[in-house]
């Protein structure tokens, strides 16, 4: 065989064997890039079901609902973009846009649950951990574009308030607790905290509370007062007495 010829074939198979790792490697990273970009909308969806999911423990607007089921139904629209043989995918966006259109035609005027007071307060600290992370969620919404800015403003406004509300609805249940112990003390203490927060604000439950925050106030107030007047008649009264003890004797 002419040794040219063979020196050509050589570096042909070279060069389609360089090739063909090129390829391959490409390939890979594509498929990696592609995984690392379905994992994060998968988080995203298991994310937003979560939030979903506690639709139980705390009032859910139809906005609400709506939105973070919008931000699972994006999340699956991209991914039926990178995958577009997946059939399962589809699927749960057929689902997902049937669960949004029943959620704007169920929660008109509607919450999904009544406000409960939380037990304790490890449980209010999980409510307000909550409230605070469907906030942030309905600011990013809103800064894409998913959400319109008279429904993000009425939706934080809402949020707010029940972050309001988990804190002084607590406070209350605390100062129940506390006058039960008999620690008139710290009852007024809370109730003074509660008062500074609700003051300054004039939403409908400030506005709402603060007489009543204001009357346990006051009436605790006075029991504390008459605590004190009490204990200092007797000791003016035990004063007396040692007055009379020591007192010279009287010669008859």
């Amino acid at each position: 065989m002419n040794i040219a010829l063979l020196i050509a074939l050589c570096i042909l198979l070279l060069g389609l064997i360089i090739g063909f790792n090129v390829m391959s490697q490409q390939r890979q990273r594509t498929e990696a890039a592609k995984r690392q970009e379905m994992a994060k909308y998968i988080a995203l969806i298991d994310s937003s079901e979560e939030l979903i999911g506690n639709a139980h423990n705390l009032p859910y607007s139809g906005t609400l609902l709506a939105c973070l089921n919008q931000r699972i139904l994006d999340a699956l629209r991209t991914m039926s973009e990178l995958d577009e043989k997946d059939v399962n995918i589809k699927s749960r966006i057929a689902s997902t846009e049937a669960q949004i259109n029943d959620i704007k035609q169920s929660y008109q005027n509607k919450e999904s649950t009544q406000f409960k007071v939380p037990d304790n307060d490890r449980q209010a600290i999980a409510m307000l951990k909550l409230v605070k992370r469907l906030r942030t969620v309905i600011k990013a919404e809103h800064g894409k574009g998913r959400l319109t800015t008279q429904a993000f403003v009425a939706e934080n406004a809402r949020l707010e308030t029940m972050q309001l509300k988990i804190n002084i609805e607590n406070v209350i249940k605390r100062v129940n607790d506390a006058k039960v112990k008999g620690q008139l003390g710290t009852a007024q203490q809370l109730l003074k905290k509660a008062l500074d927060v609700v003051t300054p604000k004039s939403d409908a439950y400030s506005n709402q509370v603060r007489q009543s925050l204001k009357e346990m106030y006051d009436d605790i107030s006075a029991q504390l007062n008459k605590g004190h007047d009490a204990k200092a008649q007797s000791a003016e009264g035990e004063g007396d007495d040692y007055d009379e003890l020591f007192a010279p004797k009287k010669k008859w």
